[in-house]
């Protein structure tokens, strides 16, 4: 069995982090599906998904990492082709990548007790996200 959704996100500033647990578990259970896999893609390339303890200080502490390790404002070759202020943004999405997928096993999305699915934002402007949402098994 397939069962798919699409997740609408506005964001509205870079490093802007949503919790993507609660609707995620949803859509499981929305599905049907007793053992399988949920895969949470977000559609572009600018924004990541990834799981973390979704909490204040973690909500805080990762963009300021991938900002301290990718800032904005290096001669990015992006910049030089494209001049639209967001090489940067790109290249922080990318080692966290656009997708992740996790378990389902008795129905319910497998996640640790501190671990949540989050959406984040690296693009340098307000956007309007889609995450696509795939739940597969029997």
């Amino acid at each position: 069995m397939v069962h798919q959704h699409e997740i609408q996100l506005h964001t509205a500033r870079p490093g802007q982090m949503h919790d993507l647990t609660p609707q995620v578990s949803e859509q499981v259970q929305a599905s049907g599906v007793r053992c399988g896999l949920v895969h949470v893609f977000n559609v572009g390339s600018t924004a990541a998904i990834g799981t973390l303890e979704f909490e204040p200080g973690l909500e805080k502490d990762l963009p300021e990492l991938l900002t301290r390790l990718i800032p904005p404002g290096r001669d990015y070759g992006h910049e030089r082709a494209w001049h639209d202020g967001n090489g940067h943004s790109h290249l922080q999405a990318t080692p966290l990548g656009p997708s992740l997928t996790a378990p389902v096993r008795d129905g319910k999305l497998v996640l640790g007790t501190w671990q949540q699915i989050f959406h984040l934002e690296c693009d340098v402007k307000p956007r309007r996200r889609t995450v696509l949402v795939t739940v597969l098994g029997e």
